[in-house]
């Protein structure tokens, strides 16, 4: 199976990261995650910016809903998971789970935003399960 992940442009992602960038400018790094999930919140009212915080979203497993659920940092424009970090250095286990994210949620756009190192981090994640197809055993 494959899943597409891209790095294109997109308007929402980008407004999303500016706010970041400026909430970074102004706090710098340093601080545990909740402090720039609160600033974040106040940047994205400021620039209008539609959100909820921690939201419980629904996920499924084969078709059915589970019971648990699961509680993203943001979900913004009704539709783009964002997740907030305060660490040194990313690593691939954040990327795993915000992949896992979207495939359970059936959102198919995330937000990775790391406030922990000098400059800020972001990665920018695209699920389409329409681009699935069948698993190729020459990769």
């Amino acid at each position: 199976m494959r899943e597409l992940f891209h790095h294109s442009k997109d308007q929402r992602t980008h407004a999303i990261i500016g706010a970041a960038m400026e909430v970074h400018k102004g706090l710098g790094n340093g601080f545990l995650e909740a402090v720039y999930q609160e600033a974040l919140e106040r940047e994205f009212r400021d620039r209008e910016i539609p959100f909820k915080s921690q939201p419980s979203v629904h996920i499924t497993h084969k078709g059915d809903l589970l019971n648990k659920t699961y509680q993203p940092d943001f979900v913004c424009f009704e539709g783009v998971i964002v997740e907030l970090k305060a660490l040194g250095n990313l690593s691939g286990t954040e990327a795993a789970q915000m992949i896992n994210y979207l495939k359970a949620t059936g959102m198919n756009m995330g937000l990775l935003i790391n406030f922990g190192s000098k400059s800020l981090e972001f990665k920018r994640f695209v699920y389409s399960p329409e681009s699935m197809d069948q698993s190729n055993p020459s990769e």
